[in-house]
Order: structure tokens, then sequence, then C-alpha cells
């Protein structure tokens, strides 16, 4: 969890730096971002299938290996095309490890408290992978931006040995056919669709964000990368104490308030005329999206595992996570190609608005529901 959202914002701040160096407009440099959001969603169905049928350790090592190899290869390429593919293997490796973790919880923890702290702790990683990323990528990019695709290849290796070592060989993750049953629940689908629209409206947000930041202030990558700080760090401060919320106020009242401020950040980023000043234009925007992750992000997590029984969650897990990789490989592309023909922001972030207003209304549509 924690290389996966690291290698979803190591590029991140490098964007900007990466286009002007090979010559490139935002459409075309965000291939480097929903290429890893692309493999990772096409592959992670198959992920269950293929750890059935050879095993989870093989699998899980095979993933760090090539997960690596890829990452050294897209380090030393200067062409568009090698280090999009790179990012699209490191997304599909990404896919065949990540059902696991979430899935393996909901077994492991039927239900109650201990579940909650176990999806808690797993949530606190990717939060602070994601942290982690941004501050890697600001620190690295300066340099040379070929450092934040090499970066990877270390930890990689380190979990390949470390998986080698604590991983039993034998282990087989049952395969779960993807029925009617899971494609019927109500709970799954709507966290899955909230997810998606949350994902995808933050991670575009934070895109414009980091254009807007490198165009209109000239910042160098670790002014973007501590500027872009607001957004994740409450994030990772507050996973911690996810599942005492979620006690106190279920699943659904948390991702219907996170899904409110999720809007409310949207909606402040499009009605700010102009770049105005980082204080009174990009960091409200900010705060309100990280608040909506501090609020819902657990809890959708929570609501995903929680929402089928176990003997399903190894098909359902994988719908859930395919839902949040695809909201960002619609979101990525579609900001983008808004910002680069319309030569501004007002036309994507109204998209990102929008889908967050479909995320309000699939939030409130599980308010009824007792979770």
């Amino acid at each position: 969890m924690l290389l996966d959202a690291i290698e979803v914002s190591v590029v991140l701040v490098a964007l900007p730096s990466i286009g002007a160096d090979l010559g490139l407009t935002m459409w075309s440099v965000q291939w480097l971002m929903s290429g890893f959001a692309l493999g990772f969603a096409a592959m992670l169905t198959l992920g269950p299938v293929l750890s059935g049928r050879f095993g989870l350790r093989r699998v899980y090592l095979a993933a760090m290996l090539l997960f690596a190899l890829a990452s050294v290869v897209g380090g030393l390429s200067d062409g568009m095309a090698t280090l999009v593919a790179s990012r699209l293997v490191k997304g599909a490796c990404a896919a065949l490890t990540a059902p696991a973790g979430l899935a393996l919880i909901g077994t492991t923890f039927p239900g109650g408290p201990p579940q909650r702290r176990a999806v808690s702790v797993y949530s606190l990683f990717g939060a602070a992978g994601f942290t982690a990323g941004l501050l890697l990528s600001g620190a690295l990019a300066p340099g040379h931006w070929h450092g934040t695709f090499l970066f990877p290849a270390p930890v990689a290796l380190a979990l390949l040995v470390w998986g080698f070592r604590v991983i039993p060989g034998g282990v087989r993750q049952p395969p779960t056919p993807l029925g009617g049953a899971i494609l019927r629940n109500g709970p799954l689908v709507r966290a899955t669709m909230g997810a998606a629209t949350l994902n995808g409206a933050y991670i575009g947000l934070l895109s414009l964000a980091t254009f807007r930041a490198s165009d209109a202030f000239g910042w160098r990558p670790w002014q973007v990368a501590l500027g872009l700080l607001p957004a994740c760090v409450p994030l990772a401060v507050s996973v911690p104490f996810a599942g005492r919320l979620v006690q106190r106020f279920g699943t659904g009242r948390l991702i219907a308030a996170g899904a409110l401020c999720a809007l409310a950040g949207q909606l402040y980023a499009l009605l700010r005329p102009g770049p105005l000043s980082y204080a009174a234009g990009l960091l409200p925007a900010l705060l309100l999206v990280s608040a909506a992750f501090v609020l819902s992000f657990a809890a959708l997590n929570m609501q995903a595992a929680q929402s089928v029984a176990p003997a399903l969650r190894g098909a359902a897990v994988p719908v859930y996570q395919t839902g949040v990789q695809l909201g960002s490989v619609v979101m990525l592309p579609l900001v983008a190609g808004l910002a680069t023909l319309t030569d501004g922001y007002r036309a994507p972030l109204l998209a990102t608005s929008l889908v967050a207003a479909v995320g309000v209304v699939a939030a409130v549509g599980g308010l009824r529901e007792r979770t």
C-alpha cells in the first residue's frame, strides 16, 4: 500500500519539469499519471485469478521484481513512449498485490473494532505514502526528474526480499466469481462510486494546482510539493482515529460529509477568479478536499470491506479498487484536455466540480443504511 501510494504521487510534482524538458503539453505529460492508474485498473480483476492459480507468494514476488525493473527502465529513458509504458507496467504490478491486502483484512478481522483498527492501519500507509511521494518528488525533481522514476526500484527490491522471507509458500487466493450478488450490492456500489468520484476529482484538482503553482506563481518543484501538503498531511495524521469516528457516526454519515467537503473545495476553486495568491486561492480548496479525505477515506474502505460476506470479498475488493483507479483514468485526461483546449482552469474545474457533485448524490443515497 505504501509503495502504491508513493508511485501515484511521486511523479505529480515533477510533471511541469518533465513537460518543459521534453517539450510536452499538459495533455501529453499527464499520461505519466493516468498510465499508472490505467495499468492498475486493467489488471485488478486478473490479480485474484493469477493468485489462485500460481499462489500469492509467487505472484507477489514476480510483481515486485517486474516493478523494480520497470522503474529502472523508466528512470533511464528520455522517450515519452517508454516512460508511459513503464508506468503502465508498474500499475499492473501494483494491481497484482493490492486487492489481497484489503481482502485479507476483511477475512482475518470479520468485523467490529478489530477490523476498523486494521483498515485504519491499512489506510494510514496509503495516506503516508502519498505524502512521502510528494516530498520525494519535490526533493528529486530539482536535480533531475529521472530520480522520481528510479526511486521506487530499491523500495520494490526491499519488499521483494521481505516478501520472500515472510510470505509462506503454497498460499493461494481462492478464485471468486464476479456474480450478480456483488454487482447488486448497494453499499459496495455506492462505496465504489464514492471512492471513484472522490479520488478522480481530487487527483484532477491536484494536477491543476501543480501546473497553476508552476506557471502562475513560478514555484519550483520543492515549493509545489510543500504547497500541496495541506491536501494530504491531515489525512495521514487523522487516519489512526478513523475507527473511532466510524464507530460513533457510521460509515454512511462520514462518507456523505466527506463528499460535501469535496464538492465545497472544488466549487471554491472554480469560483475564485484568477490564480490570486496561494493563501486566498489554492490553500482553502486544498484544505476542504483534505477534510473530505479525513472524513471519508477510511470509511469508504471499511464500507467496501464489510459490505459483503467474507467468501465474496476476493471478488468485491477488486471491484472497489478498480472503481478508485478508474476515477483517475477518466479525470486526468479530461482535466488536462480541457485545460489545453481552453488555455485556462475554469473548464477543468467545472468538470471536477460536477464529478464531486455525483459523489454527493451517491453518498446521500446511502444515508438510510445502518453502516
